[in-house]
Order: C-alpha cells, then structure tokens, then sequence
C-alpha cells in the first residue's frame, strides 16, 4: 500500500533530500492541498476501495517520494478524523524514547494519537546549578581586590574572593573570623579586605583556642550577633546544615613545591631496595589537594600509592583522633603487596595528626615529609608504653566507686548524645556519677575534686586522655575507654598482658560510626 510504504520511509526520505528543502517544501504544500480536496469529495469511495498494490520504489522519481509520502500520511489523518467509527491507521514512526509503548497504549483506542497516549512522561525542568560560590568574574579579576590580597601569603588560598561574594550574597552586616593560632597573625589583614570590599559590615576575630575542626564555634558567634561564621584550615567535620549560623570553611589550600618531594622520595626510598614502594599517602586538609596531584607522579616514577579514606572525611584525609586502619583498606592488599612493603606517607608539619594513624596501624612504618622544612623523616611511636597506660587506667576504673562525666564546651567538642550513653550505663550498673562543663580540662583542676571522684570521662577529645592521662592524679577516660571498663566492648589490646602491642587501639572518634558522632537514642 502507498501508505505503509510512506510510513517506512518518511524518515529516511527527509534525511536524503534535505539539500532540496526549500523546493521540496512548496511542492509538497501544493500536492497535500490537491490530496486534501480529493479525499473530501471521495470519502466513500475510499473507504470501500481495495489497497492498492504497492509500488516499486524506482517507480517514482527521486524528487517526488518524499512529498507523496507525506500526502499520504496526511491523507491517513484527514481519513480517521472524518470517520471516527473507522479502526486507526497505522501513524508514521516517532523517533523518541518510549514509542513503542506509547503505540500500544494509542492502539487501544481508536483515533488516539501516539503522542496523547500518555507513555510519554516530559523529563521535569532540571534544576539549575547552585550559584552560592560561583565568584562571579568582575569580583574574582578585580585590579583592587588583587592587589589586597597580595598582601597575603601567595602560596596560601584564603579564598578572599569566594568569602566577599557570600558575605555581599547573604547580606551579612556581622561576620566572625575563627581559625588557629597559626594563622591568626593574618587574621587582621583578611578583616581589613573584608570591610574595604563589603561596607558596612564589622568584622569579630574570635581568640579562643582552635585546636581542630571539632572546635568551631558556631554557638559564641550566634550569641554575638553575627550572620556568618568563616572557618578557616580545618575541613566540614560539623556540616553546614548542622551549624546554628550560616557557616562557611575555607581549607586554606597551601601549595608546596612537589618536585623536592618526589626528588627526595626518590633518593631515600626508590634507591634502596629495602624501603617500602607502596605508600599510604595521608595529610591534613590544607594539603589534601597536593595528595591528589602528586600521585600520578609518584606512580609515573615507580611508587604503588593508596590515597585511604575514613568516612565521612575526605580521602587522605586523617585527624588526631580519627584516621583510617590500613589492614581494612581494600587496596592496601592488592596486587600481591603485604604490610611489609606498606608504609605511611604523611605530608605536613608537626606529628599531631600523624600521631593519629600510627597508633591506628601500629605495624605500618611512617615517614614524615615537611614541607616547611623540606625535610623526609622516619617516625616512630611508642605503641607499648601508650597501651600499658590505657590498660592501667581501664583496670583502675572498673573498681572506681564513682565517677565524674566531664562534657567538653569547646566549640563542638562535647557530643551530649555520647555523655547521655554513658550516663544510662552508669545508672544501669548504681553508680554514682557527676558531670563537669569544661572549656579546657586541666590536672589542677580535677585534682581539686579528686577526693571525691575516683575516675572521670572526658568527652572532649580522645588525645587528651591518649596523650596526658598520666599527668591526672585520677584515671582519664576516653568514651570508648569508658565502655571497655564497663564491659560494654571486649578488643585484645585491652586484654593483652602488660610489655607489649597486644592489638590495634582505634582511631575513629569521628568516624562514621564512631563515638564522636553518637545520635540520641543510638547506643554507644
């Protein structure tokens, strides 16, 4: 039939005779005009008339197929809306997603096109994207802006441009500046950019000590009056929908020279065939995006490099008191690689942080590269002493007669959901308890209470007690330790004999499971 034969080309024709469009468009509106008028005055006879043979496909010029396929399907169309009684024609292919669907749901009632069929669902407006840090050019190239910064340190990203555009987008009047002490001396100059760029604005630098991410002070900044807190060199431990104020966190990027870190790892390591070949590359947040772009590197000069990750942080992030366990890292043991060819790269100053994965792989060896310095280092942790200390101090607690709960107040520190755990505990088992608001927990001060307190709690930070436990005249515990003395966690370490690493003390306060991040009515 010329209509099935017009429905199977229609396409195709379109696409070969594309170059003669225009022509063939006034051709086809003359033809569909004279088709139409035909079918008017031969309705019945079309109807009761036999299907034509079909034609070949040479027996029609080449510019002539494709407008008579058109008339043809126009003529189907005219045919049914005329005769509603008259089972459907088959309508010409719809190249879209879903067709075949959308036939069969036509085909169920008479004279209902494909496209009402209702298989065809439109896609929903997608949303578009989130211009809150987009720094929009005019402000990110401004000659002026450019030239305050220059005041700042070069190799470090203070990201002055991002904060402007949301203080001017937020239409904050009062914005409080928290970082560390190591940063506080250009503390005064960010202020100054600040209020040239955004008039009218006052600008609070909070002194108080930030030992880490866990100590932002969203609480004191909303009691002060502002309208954004910038948080600068620790990552979004305390996410932003959590936060009592509109928070912002600046990393504080800092660029390192990388070729003295791959010359040096290359004399010191790739040279003897004794030193590891696979590194675990770990840092601090300020040096996460050098981890990422030196690996490549590092693997171009014949290094097997893991980039581990302790969820919800970053990969290659690590705190001090939360960092991945290697031996858990499915990639540590790939490829036939063991822990005796594994070691840890950590790349920052200081062995805060560093402290943190070492006791968390106590088998692993550690280098330490500094950037500051530019010096590699072989680091070493006494794993033996430190878990001797926490036994002696578990075993003292489990006979202690009562207890004092000590909930940290520095910024974020405190989790209450972790001191409410410990408290049902205590209650359970009759044990008499009081609990302690503390900024800072000092020997001299629990000594003044000693008396009267045979063990305390600490939920603050894991370190204090990991680190200066000795230096309180009563045991110092951390929540997991806590939950050890009470029988609630059994692990080997804690029932090693004393002289040796009798297993892995873990490093996961902030994990995703871990105590630092307990929820109301979720056991510890």
């Amino acid at each position: 039939m010329e209509d099935d034969r017009a429905q199977t080309d229609i396409g195709l024709a379109a696409e070969i005779e594309e170059q003669h469009r225009e022509e063939e468009l006034e051709k086809a509106l003359a033809e569909l005009a004279m088709e139409a008028t035909e079918i008017e005055s031969t309705e019945t006879d079309t109807q009761s008339a036999p299907p034509l043979p079909p034609k070949k496909q040479a027996d029609a010029p080449s510019g002539e197929k494709d407008f008579t396929k058109r008339a043809g399907s126009e003529a189907a169309e005219l045919t049914t809306s005329e005769n509603p009684d008259k089972p459907a024609l088959k309508q010409p292919k719809k190249r879209f997603i879903g067709r075949r669907a959308a036939a069969e749901a036509a085909a169920k009632t008479p004279g209902l096109n494909v496209e009402d069929s209702g298989a065809v669902v439109s896609r929903p407006a997608r949303r578009p994207p989130r211009l809150l840090n987009q720094v929009p050019p005019e402000l990110a190239n401004d000659p002026a802006l450019l030239e305050a910064v220059a005041l700042l340190p070069p190799n470090y990203s203070f990201e002055v441009p991002k904060t402007i555009h949301r203080i001017r987008t937020l239409g904050a009047k009062r914005v409080a500046l928290q970082m560390p002490e190591g940063l506080l001396l250009f503390a005064t100059t960010i202020s100054d950019i600040l209020q040239q760029f955004c008039p009218g604005i006052d600008t609070l630098i909070m002194g108080d000590v930030t030992y880490g991410a866990c100590c932002i002070d969203d609480y004191t900044a909303r009691a002060l009056g502002c309208d954004l807190l910038v948080h600068y060199a620790h990552s979004c431990l305390i996410p932003v929908d959590v936060t009592q104020i509109k928070t912002l966190y600046v990393f504080v990027d800092i660029r390192i020279d990388t070729a003295h870190l791959l010359a040096t790892l290359e004399r010191n390591l790739l040279q003897d065939p004794s030193k590891p070949t696979t590194l675990a590359l770990v840092g601090t947040i300020q040096f996460n995006a050098t981890i990422h772009g030196v690996k490549p590197t590092l693997e171009q000069a014949g290094f097997r490099v893991i980039v581990p990750q302790i969820a919800p942080l970053s990969r290659g992030e690590i705190l001090g008191c939360t960092s991945p366990n290697l031996s858990k890292t499915a990639a540590a043991g790939a490829d036939g690689d063991d822990n005796d060819n594994l070691a840890i790269l950590y790349l920052g100053d200081g062995r805060f942080h560093l402290e943190s994965i070492m006791i968390h792989n106590p088998t692993v060896p550690a280098y330490r590269y500094d950037p500051y310095a530019r010096k590699l280092t072989r680091e070493t942790y006494g794993h033996t002493e430190m878990q001797d200390l926490r036994r002696s101090a578990i075993r003292t607690a489990r006979t202690a007669q009562s207890w004092g709960l000590i909930l940290g107040s520095l910024g974020r520190q405190g989790n209450p959901h972790t001191l409410a755990a410990i408290e049902a505990r205590l209650r359970q088992r009759g044990i008499p308890f009081v609990t302690l608001l503390l900024s800072e927990i000092m020997p001299h001060k629990l000594a003044r209470m000693s008396q009267d307190v045979e063990c305390w709690v600490q939920v603050a930070c894991p370190r204090l007690s990991i680190d200066w436990g000795y230096a309180f005249p009563r045991p110092l515990l951390t929540p997991y330790e806590a939950l050890l003395a009470l029988g609630e966690r059994d692990d080997a370490w804690a029932r090693a004999p004393d002289g040796g690493v009798g297993g892995v003390y873990p490093m996961d306060f902030y994990g995703k499971d871990g105590l630092g991040r307990t929820r109301a009515a979720q056991p510890a």
